[in-house]
């Protein structure tokens, strides 16, 4: 946007900032001990990643055209910018946390950090990003300790089980009658706990049980989510899908017979094939070149295990990390097939706002790079009832679903966060 161009309605303008990277000593071997109580930001995998804290710069944004203003809002930021980058990694420098909603009505964001701790590799930096009159020095590293949250119960959501389950029965009739191929249908349970949520237990603990996956902190919104929507780094576009699911039992060599199993489903193997579909068409035409496998292979987590496909391409044009978010978004994993109808259906039927729940999740730097995953196995904590959190968890539809195995299915999505919010 150059100073002669239009003032797009609801335009938020960018403030000017200067921002600083250097190398740091004394960062703790979790990150996560880094966030202090007042809450924070947070994107960790295998202990490297990012947390931050403090607001220089938010973009709180909503409709049909989200993404576009967000990324004219980045952009307007980062062309005012000065930025000293003496790190020079994937995520030093200017970098944004960023949380969208599922539907073009809820609310979505992009968050600036005044300080953020960085870990790639053996390299660790700090990051500090104030007004640009000012230049803020870096903060002396201080770790912290999350206070429990006491005995926490479970309370239905917007359904009960039994509910939920005659709303599948639905959708399998409407997927055999023609109307679509594929639905995904979420539901809630509700978290009340005895003491105030201090987020950071919850997230030290799926960070401890779920090093495999994307452990992320965004206004309220905590989870480890094993799916990513997309990556983009130094012209290399990856995108990980997952579809099909299936509950491990703790003991390994059932589990590998499950594995096997899952591998040979029909009704996975074509729940996974939409998905994978979905992910190469709307990638193709930001590619030169693109590697889809043929067949998936089988993630193992600790709760459950997922058919996965890793989808690559060599980029084609400029489309920034949100862009290609924006263009997967949202993809049959978490919508359905085709995605118009898939979308309608779920609002007609599922009966209840997702919120941020299933929209992407991530960062991205000043050059457009950056991580975007799916925001599942998360919660949202309530910001009128610090004591109280709705957690969430999903299921792909097809002809051969039965109801009350997709319930089974949803209660073991929900295990990572139960987990993590228990003693």
């Amino acid at each position: 946007m150059s100073l002669s161009d239009p003032v797009p309605p609801g335009h938020q303008p960018a403030p000017h900032l200067v921002v600083r990277s250097q190398p740091a000593v004394g960062v703790a071997e979790r990150l996560l001990d880094h966030l202090p109580d007042d809450g924070g930001l947070a994107w960790v995998r295998r202990g490297d990643g990012h947390v931050g804290w403090g607001v220089a710069a938010q973009l709180d944004v909503a409709g049909g055209n989200r993404f576009g203003q967000a990324q004219s809002w980045w952009q307007e930021l980062v062309g005012h910018a000065v930025i000293r980058d003496e790190v020079g990694v994937p995520g030093s420098g200017l970098l944004c946390f960023g949380s969208f909603g599922f539907t073009d009505e809820d609310p979505s964001e992009l968050v600036v950090p005044e300080v953020i701790v960085g870990r790639r590799g053996g390299t660790t930096w700090v990051t500090t990003i104030s007004p640009a009159s000012s230049l803020a020095a870096p903060p002396a590293l201080t770790t912290y300790e999350p206070d429990p949250v006491g005995q926490v119960a479970f309370a239905d959501g917007s359904r009960s089980g039994t509910e939920w389950s005659g709303i599948v029965a639905d959708a399998v009739t409407r997927i055999t009658g023609g109307a679509l191929d594929k639905v995904v249908l979420a539901r809630d349970l509700i978290a009340i706990a005895e003491k105030p949520i201090d987020l950071r237990w919850p997230l030290r603990r799926l960070a401890s049980a779920y090093p495999n996956c994307w452990t992320f902190s965004v206004d309220g919104l905590i989870g480890a989510t094993p799916e990513l929507l997309v990556r983009r780094e130094k012209g290399l576009i990856t995108s990980r899908v997952l579809a099909g699911t299936i509950r491990r039992t703790g003991d390994d060599a059932h589990d590998l017979a499950l594995a096997a199993s899952l591998a040979r489903s029909s009704k996975d193997l074509e729940e996974h094939e939409y998905a994978v579909r979905s992910v190469a068409d709307a990638l193709k035409p930001h590619c030169k070149s693109m590697n889809v496998p043929e067949t998936p292979f089988v993630l193992h987590l600790p709760n459950v295990m997922h058919l996965a496909s890793d989808v690559a391409g060599v980029a084609a044009n400029g489309a920034s990390a949100l862009g290609l978010a924006a263009a997967l978004h949202p993809s049959a994993a978490i919508c359905g097939t085709p995605t118009g109808t898939a979308r309608e259906l779920i609002g007609e039927i599922e009966g209840m706002s997702r919120g941020r729940f299933s929209g992407p999740v991530g960062w991205m730097d000043a050059g457009g790079d950056g991580e975007w995953c799916i925001a599942l196995r998360c919660g949202q904590a309530d910001p009128d009832d610090p004591t109280r959190m709705r957690i969430f968890a999903g299921a792909g539809i097809v002809a051969g679903s039965d109801p009350e195995a997709e319930l089974a299915e949803t209660i073991a999505k929900l295990v990572p966060m139960r987990d993590a919010l228990g003693e």
